[in-house]
């Protein structure tokens, strides 16, 4: 055997025996978040789990509590400088309605999507005290826990209960409208993050007074690539002046559909920022944007070295590259 064989004898036997040694490094994962504020329409419920389902998805729900109480019980809420039983987006119609929207967050609980916080009534607190978070957490916890026994439901689940007091860590504000006593009335209460905020392009959630903020991203849409929050509503405004409009030709959801992947291939292909989508359970313009949402779910979500998680999720599983905390305590 000559030299030349040696040597290539020596570097196949290396390369079998240490491919260790000579593997690629690992691509970070690119992280989607999805989001739901409200969590109301019962059938929407069932069309973002099947979503789910169909995708490997994990979501956050930011439930209004106000959602758990029937017309008969809805003095059992009293907001800030209001008169008890008064919501900026109204109550459950029936009781049936309750325990069917009951049903839902519990399987979606058990599914391993997150329950998170939007407060109950859906008002704008930016003038709001520290007193005021405060008795808005308690009436969100409060009517959580004792949803079953408030409306009269029977067959409330086992662990119910130990779900409604230590599974809420997230939170968003209504409007995404904040001040400085909403984030001291979080952080005394254990809260592990708030996604209220916005920012000029996908970041990374910051780490302030021992709690993590996420902020949904402007993204560019639309023929000229003009920014937009990237929520529902957002784009709503943007195509139609939030009046409804049915979408002819699929305008309004091609457009949504276009700019969320953009928006995702800059990132898959660049630095790897989480994404965050935010979405409600109310149908604008004929649909148009769960259709984009569902198209773009089910074409991301199972690519090589993406997961399409809840922020809870992402915490859990990012928390040494972001330098969160894992999720502990209670929230609500």
């Amino acid at each position: 055997m000559n030299i030349a064989s040696r040597v290539l004898a020596v570097v196949c036997a290396l390369l079998s025996l240490s491919p260790i040694a000579f593997a690629r490094p690992v691509e970070p994962t690119q992280y989607v978040i999805i989001s739901f504020d409200g969590a109301h329409d019962l059938a929407q419920w069932r069309r973002s789990r099947v979503l789910a389902q169909n995708t490997g998805a994990t979501f956050t729900y930011f439930l209004s509590c106000v959602f758990l109480l029937s017309p008969e019980t809805r003095r059992d809420y009293q907001a800030p400088g209001r008169a008890a039983g008064r919501s900026n987006v109204g109550f459950a119609a029936t009781t049936r309605e309750v325990a069917d929207r009951l049903a839902e967050i519990w399987n979606a609980h058990a599914e391993g999507h997150e329950i998170a916080s939007h407060g109950c009534g859906h008002f704008d607190g930016k003038e709001w005290s520290r007193a005021d978070w405060d008795r808005e957490f308690d009436a969100f916890s409060m009517i959580l826990r004792d949803a079953y026994t408030i409306n009269g439901i029977s067959g409330e689940p086992e662990g119910w209960k130990a779900f409604a007091t230590g599974a809420i860590h997230g939170f968003r504000a209504p409007y995404l409208s904040t001040n400085k006593a909403l984030f001291a009335a979080l952080a005394n209460r254990g809260f592990t993050y708030d996604a209220s905020g916005v920012s000029r392009g996908p970041a990374e959630p910051k780490e302030n007074g021992g709690m993590m903020h996420f902020a949904l991203p402007q993204i560019p849409e639309g023929p000229s690539e003009r920014k937009v929050i990237a929520m529902d509503y957002n784009l709503f405004v943007r195509h139609s002046g939030g009046t409804e409009k049915a979408d002819k030709d699929a305008v309004f959801e091609n457009r949504t559909y276009k700019a969320f992947l953009a928006a995702f291939e800059a990132q898959y292909a660049g630095k790897r920022i989480p994404l965050q989508l935010g979405f409600h359970f109310t149908l604008m313009n004929d649909g148009a944007y769960w259709r984009a949402l569902e198209r773009f779910a089910e074409d991301v979500c199972r690519r090589p070295n993406v997961a399409c998680v809840s922020y809870l999720d992402y915490l859990k599983r990012a928390a040494p590259s972001t330098g969160a905390a894992p999720a502990a305590g209670l929230g609500g």
